[in-house]
């Protein structure tokens, strides 16, 4: 493995992953995003501290920037590093402001005054406490800083005679979920510091975000954190990381970024050991959007690096995605708030105004007020949220059993979620979530083919019949202690998993690799993994391609009439089994009515389970004290004929506890 990363490296060293730099910039909320803020652009009450001209940028050409980024898996100290290298350059003062500075989602977004959304990241836990207090970065964030050094030279207390250096260090997430964003910011740097717990070593997000970075080029310098906890291990994960990353130990730095202890070498050695971004000065103008978000005051914001030519305040500048052009409204850097500069030149890193490229939506779901009165409220909240999150789909649907909706995308089930919370926190809207769907792709006899994202549109028509099925499916990596190997394979081939990669990292723990369907990890993949390794799994995916499968859609019937909210796309192997278990969990759930209700799960007319709730009797005979039998008979007879009206007339109502109950049925 180690040969081959060389040779591949040898062979990317002509390569740069930036060709297409401009066409990220797309489409928003707004048709024209660009101009969304130009009434609110320079608002006097705008929450960000805005100081223009403080910095010439002029006076760093591009052989005195770095830019640089810092990968971890979670809760290796990859925030805390950032908060002391922005106190080292004395971009913030140590003491002043809340730890990990750069776990910071914007504030406003906390109000339903000023809710402010970016891509993946919003809609995944936008709530600061996630980030601080969980130990876990979820949104990317930059910082530009300044530092003294000569390169070559000693670490002498004088520096003022040394040049000065333009730092960009943009933060990523560490988290399993937010793979896109560190890939995002990995293409505006040219190194990255590979940060590893010097107690827990290498984790499954520290081999990806490692190939992130290689496969983009970038000079790694491994930096050994948290050496001054009793359980560091430094030569351990030393040997791992020549091991499975071939890493010469020689040039990993140890540091404890609580302590303080060796933060010294770490910018000394991102100056001399990564290269300086190689754009031309002279050229046109293309840049590459890193992120974005919306202001209240300033609307679309977006943090860009320009890799050619200068982004000057008033410029009009084109989108490779819409052909449309905009005019720059303001830019700057982050220093460490938005410092308005006027320019940014060849190689810089900081904002401007602008939108974004849609995101991939991997997750379907129908959204239905718990209330259908509640429609008006639960669309006002929706339009609220998403109209500063491009993150999110939103389509108005009708459904049998539940009435007017929305089937929307999201980038995740965690996605998800956490948007059923905001709705509910923020707006107090009461929703029922429909069985989370991904998308597939069916082909006809007759050649056609459509894309499913709704189990519900599919319709079951026998003239037409689908000859091919396609899935999406994921690589997965995961690191788990070695006693554990045996049920995790039980647990991916369960799955329908097809093993990849199985190799030890040392004499205790093991990496596996498995390409998985994504169908059979959004639900409760991860918390099974981690409950099978009583925790110290880690796990880590990245998107693969559509793989062929053999799928039926499973309706789900109530009284003969199917329930298009629960219908949902299973393999053709697990459906009778699911059904089982839709129609049991179904029976324990519905309240009993008047009337008997037939449960019954069924691939297009065949039915493979069937569950009947017996209805409520009432006593008609309570008050026929003795007397001729057939006048019991008559009462009897018009029970019977009143229950067989209600049950043609009558409506079942599906409590909002059954959706939530099914999502744990794979």
């Amino acid at each position: 493995m180690a040969a081959l990363m060389r040779a591949s490296r040898e062979a990317r060293s002509k390569l740069r992953p930036l060709s297409s730099i401009s066409r990220r910039i797309a489409t928003y909320h707004d048709p024209d995003p660009l101009a969304s803020g130009k009434d609110r652009s320079f608002c006097s009450q705008s929450r960000h501290n805005c100081r223009e001209g403080v910095v010439d940028l002029s006076q760093y050409p591009p052989e005195r920037i770095r830019n640089f980024s810092i990968i971890a898996h979670v809760d290796h100290g990859k925030s805390t590093l950032a908060d002391r290298l922005l106190e080292l350059t004395g971009t913030i003062k140590r003491g002043h402001g809340q730890p990990q500075y750069l776990d910071k989602l914007q504030e406003a977004a906390m109000t339903p005054k000023s809710i402010s959304f970016s891509l993946k990241l919003v809609l995944l836990c936008i709530c600061t406490e996630v980030e601080r207090e969980r130990g876990i970065t979820v949104k990317a964030q930059t910082a530009t800083m300044f530092h003294r050094h000569t390169v070559g030279g000693t670490n002498s207390s004088d520096k003022q005679d040394s040049p000065s250096f333009l730092l960009n260090l943009i933060d990523t997430p560490g988290h399993v979920d937010f793979s896109y964003e560190v890939s995002r910011s990995l293409a505006a740097c040219q190194g990255a510091l590979l940060v590893v717990d010097a107690a827990q070593g290498v984790q499954a997000q520290t081999v990806a975000n490692f190939h992130l970075a290689f496969e983009s080029n970038l000079t790694i310098i491994p930096v050994i954190n948290k050496i001054d906890q009793p359980t560091a291990d430094p030569e351990r994960v030393k040997s791992q990381l020549k091991s499975l990353f071939d890493l010469d130990p020689e040039d990993a730095l140890l540091t404890s970024a609580k302590t303080g202890k060796g933060l010294d070498q770490v910018l000394p050695a991102v100056i001399e050991r990564i290269p300086s971004p190689d754009g031309k000065r002279d050229s046109p103008l293309r840049m590459l959007l890193l992120d974005s978000y919306y202001d209240e005051y300033k609307g679309v914001i977006c943090h860009v690096a320009v890799v050619d030519g200068a982004l000057r305040k008033g410029d009009k500048i084109g989108s490779a995605a819409t052909s449309q052009t905009y005019e720059v409204l303001d830019v700057g850097i982050m220093h460490p708030e938005l410092t308005s500069t006027g320019v940014l030149f060849t190689g810089q890193v900081g904002y401007v105004v602008s939108g974004f490229k849609p995101a991939k939506h991997m997750v379907f779901s129908g959204l239905y007020p718990a209330d259908g009165s509640d429609f008006d409220a639960l669309n006002h909240a929706i339009e609220r949220l998403t109209c500063n999150d491009a993150s999110v789909s939103v389509m108005k649907e009708t459904s049998t059993a539940l009435g007017m909706g929305f089937r929307c995308g999201f980038l995740g089930l965690l996605h998800m979620d956490v948007f059923h919370q905001r709705l509910e926190q923020e707006y107090g809207a009461r929703v029922i979530s429909t069985i989370p769907t991904v998308p597939y792709i069916f082909e006809y006899a007759d050649g056609s083919k459509i894309q499913v994202q709704n189990p519900a549109a599919l319709a079951s028509n026998p003239g037409k019949r689908v000859a091919a099925c396609w899935e999406p499916s994921v690589i997965a990596t995961i690191i788990i202690p070695s006693e554990y190997v045996g049920p995790i394979i039980t647990l991916c081939s369960e799955r329908r998993g097809e093993q990849l990669e199985y190799s030890f990292i040392d004499s205790q723990r093991a990496l596996m690799k498995y390409r998985l369907p994504l169908r059979e990890i959004i639900v409760d993949f991860y918390n099974e993994l981690k409950s099978i390794t009583s925790g110290y799994a880690t796990f880590d995916y990245e998107d693969s391609e559509y793989q062929k499968s053999d799928l039926v859609k499973l309706d789900v019937l109530l009284n003969g009439q199917p329930v298009d909210a629960m219908a949902t796309i299973v393999h053709n192997l697990k459906a009778q089994r699911v059904g089982r278990e839709l129609v049991d969990k179904l029976k324990k759930l519905i309240d009993r009515q008047m009337f008997d209700i037939t449960i019954q799960a069924a691939i297009g007319s065949k039915v493979v389970a069937r569950e009947t709730l017996s209805a409520m009797r009432k006593n008609v005979l309570a008050k026929c004290y003795g007397g001729d039998v057939t006048r019991k008979k008559k009462l009897l007879e018009k029970q019977k004929e009143g229950k067989k009206r209600m049950k043609r007339i009558g409506s079942v109502d599906i409590p909002q506890e059954a959706f939530h109950e099914l999502f744990k049925i794979s």
